[in-house]
């Protein structure tokens, strides 16, 4: 499954996606699958992601448009 938001806070931060990656210890091409939904996120990850951009998973995964 896509979900944009992941490029897009990762953009807005001013973040590549190996920076990324390393924060969720994986590596640059994984992560890359997460954003064009080749691969879906573990709840690991995405929990991970969420404290670190300071949004809700919910957010992340389009379910609303609060933070």
């Amino acid at each position: 499954m896509y979900f944009p938001r992941l490029r897009d806070l990762r953009e807005d931060s001013d973040m590549t996606q190996e920076q990324i990656a390393k924060l969720l210890f994986t590596s640059q091409t994984v992560y890359s699958r997460y954003e064009r939904g080749a691969l879906t996120i573990p709840v690991e990850h995405l929990m991970i992601l969420a404290d670190f951009y300071k949004v809700s998973t919910d957010y992340i995964l389009g379910r609303t448009d609060k933070k």
